[in-house]
């Protein structure tokens, strides 16, 4: 029997000096964590009795760097408007709140949630004892080539604005324990798949920390506090670098399917200064800021 996640020691992990999250706001089951965080930012249930949620921070800027997480989410969605459905207490969903410092460095933050997980994955499994070495299909989905280039995760973040500024929900499910009888597609995996038993609890905190760090490295939010004493962080440039090192898109032939429902198809040659991805196609160069990208694999090799 899987358990609940241990909500009270995840919250007395992330409210500590350093990290700049504010505190966890837990449910068993819920419709979508995008959604309530949303409602938290905008104040769409602020003074509401009928509200079915727990105690939780207030609305607009006291919800800023606060956490939703639940162990059922029943109405996810991920890009294109997909659902996102997974087994009760079997993965990971939660969704952040992170101000935007830098609007012009916005464009990243997807793709730096998406390093940011891929560095808290290997941190776990490697303290699991099966170090995993996940890669990045370009914007943020996390591959695990030790499960065939199989889909472990899903990034879906949403630009809200609050009061005179504005803030980023970044939402993440991550598969933790599911069979492969209980995935839906069989292009997805899970740790267990993988050969990975991680605790929920350690993956979440491993994740924020990294996301708090990245973000805060990029310039793209206010970077956590820092000890006297410490080393100077990296640049928005390292940081890019580092993605552009785990992105398994670059030099693969691709095929992108746009927002629009037009396709474009050629070799990704790289990732610009604003995160859109960089396609030679037969029509000359052309740079995406969205789409939904398949990675065309050699003939009999399939899509990804």
């Amino acid at each position: 029997m899987r358990d609940s996640l241990d909500s009270d020691s995840v919250g007395a992990a992330l409210v500590t000096s350093g990290r700049p999250w504010r505190g966890l706001d837990f449910h068993p089951a819920l419709p979508s964590t995008n959604t309530r965080l949303r409602e938290l930012l905008t104040g769409a249930t602020a003074g509401s009795p009928a509200a079915p949620y727990a105690v939780s921070p207030g609305p607009g800027e006291g919800a800023l760097w606060w956490v939703v997480a639940t162990d059922h989410q029943t109405g996810g969605r991920g890009r294109l408007g997909r659902p996102w459905t997974v087994p009760d207490r079997a993965s990971l969903a939660v969704s952040a709140a992170v101000p935007v410092a830098d609007p012009g460095q916005a464009g990243w933050l997807p793709l730096l949630a998406g390093l940011a997980l891929v560095r808290a994955v290997r941190e776990v499994s490697r303290a699991a004892g099966h170090e995993i070495e996940p890669q990045l299909k370009w914007p943020n989905d996390v591959l695990v080539p030790e499960d065939g280039d199989r889909k472990l995760s899903g990034i879906l973040c949403e630009l809200v604005t609050v009061g005179a500024g504005q803030a980023v929900v970044v939402g993440t499910g991550v598969n933790v324990d599911q069979g492969r009888d209980e995935l839906p597609v069989p292009t997805a995996t899970s740790l267990a798949l993988a050969g990975v038993q991680v605790r929920r609890e350690d993956l979440l905190v491993a994740y924020l920390d990294r996301l708090a760090e990245v973000l805060g490295e990029a310039g793209v939010t206010p970077a956590p506090g820092r000890s006297e004493g410490a080393q100077s962080q990296p640049g928005p440039s390292s940081v890019r670098t580092a993605y552009r090192e785990v992105c398994a898109t670059i030099g693969k032939a691709v095929r992108v399917h746009l927002p629009g429902g037009d396709a474009a198809e050629g070799t990704a040659e790289g990732v610009d200064d604003d995160g859109s991805l960089v396609v030679r196609t037969a029509r000359g160069t052309r740079a995406f800021a969205a789409g939904d990208v398949v990675h065309v694999r050699p003939a009999g090799g399939g899509l990804a």
